[in-house]
């Protein structure tokens, strides 16, 4: 059995998971597996951006980065306590691209509930590096996002200011998430080079890296690289945005097999769940995100122990936050 990640903890913290055996007994027998309710739900991934009427007084949205669809503060607040969602990670959207002054204003607003993941500056003039820093240790951020399609034309995520940002999150003990939207197989060997060149940057891959249920040979090689990323032990994968992965309808279940695999490789304690608000309200709704991912749990018959590290223990553990909500 591989140990558990103890990359923040100078000893392991819980029993082995990433070796599946268990006792059936241990497996919930009712429709949905229930988590022990002394224990917190976080949502690590999702968005906020101004409303209208804040964008024209005070956070103006990016040129042309209009939002399509309502994703406030107000309303979030609403759908997290509709879905008992204790804590959240908000990631800087890019229709406010590298001006942090919306989510920054909601962290200090809402200090308990909320921790911010910042926005990676790729820029050549190597800014970037500057922002990470002041981002993080002046306004409390913690984590970093990498968008590989804002870096220059023809430019790797690898390149010398992507290996700068990224190291320096690892001397500031923050997590990278990497958005790997048109692909994993894009990107790996990108993902591979970071992770050897600085193994103490602990990297999240959001949305399952957008691995779906493959159709194709191909589809099927790029699920395999993303289980073989298991070897770094410092990757953890998002299983977020579940709209996104599915080729079928709430409540996705064409992706239980994918998460099974994943928690084979990974260790439950090496997942966490996000819901990609607000994307994700037109499509299930925000409750219900959180709903798949116990109704899925279900289906492969996941212990209560694991469904509790996907949705609250890993991301409380990885992003060093306990979420003391009152």
């Amino acid at each position: 059995m591989a140990a558990v990640s103890s990359h923040f903890l100078s000893k392991p913290l819980i029993f082995p998971l990433s070796k599946r055996i268990f006792s059936t007994t241990m497996a919930s027998s009712s429709s949905s597996l229930n988590v022990c309710p002394s224990l917190k739900t976080i949502d690590s991934h999702l968005h906020v951006w101004a409303s209208p009427q804040e964008a024209a007084d005070k956070f103006p949205y990016h040129p042309g980065m209009e939002p399509p669809i309502p994703g406030d503060v107000d309303l979030l607040l609403k759908c997290m306590e509709e879905a008992g969602v204790d804590g959240a990670v908000i990631v800087q959207p890019i229709n406010h691209m590298f001006d942090h002054s919306l989510v920054t204003s909601v962290l200090k607003r809402y200090p308990m509930k909320f921790i911010g993941c910042c926005l990676a500056n790729p820029a050549e003039d190597g800014n970037g590096v500057e922002q990470i820093e002041h981002l993080v240790l002046k306004d409390g951020y913690r984590a970093v996002r990498f968008n590989p399609y804002i870096w220059p034309s023809n430019q790797k995520m690898s390149n010398e200011i992507g290996k700068a940002m990224f190291s320096k999150a690892g001397e500031l003990g923050v997590p990278v998430k990497i958005m790997c939207m048109k692909g994993l197989d894009l990107h790996i060997a990108d993902i591979e080079e970071l992770c050897t060149s600085f193994p103490s940057t602990v990297v999240l891959l959001d949305h399952m890296a957008f691995c779906k249920p493959p159709l194709n040979d191909e589809e099927s090689k790029t699920f395999s690289e993303l289980l073989k990323l298991s070897r770094f032990p410092q990757v953890y994968v998002k299983f977020s945005a579940l709209f996104r992965l599915s080729r079928s309808r709430f409540p996705y279940y064409d992706i239980a097999e994918l998460l099974s695999q994943v928690i084979s490789s990974y260790g439950a304690n090496r997942v966490m769940w996000g819901s990609d608000f607000p994307y994700v309200v037109p499509e299930c709704g925000y409750k219900d995100a959180k709903e798949a991912v116990s109704l899925i749990a279900d289906r492969i018959s996941l212990s209560s122990s694991e469904l509790e590290w996907i949705l609250g223990r890993t991301a409380m553990q990885v992003l060093q936050c306990s979420w003391n909500v009152s």
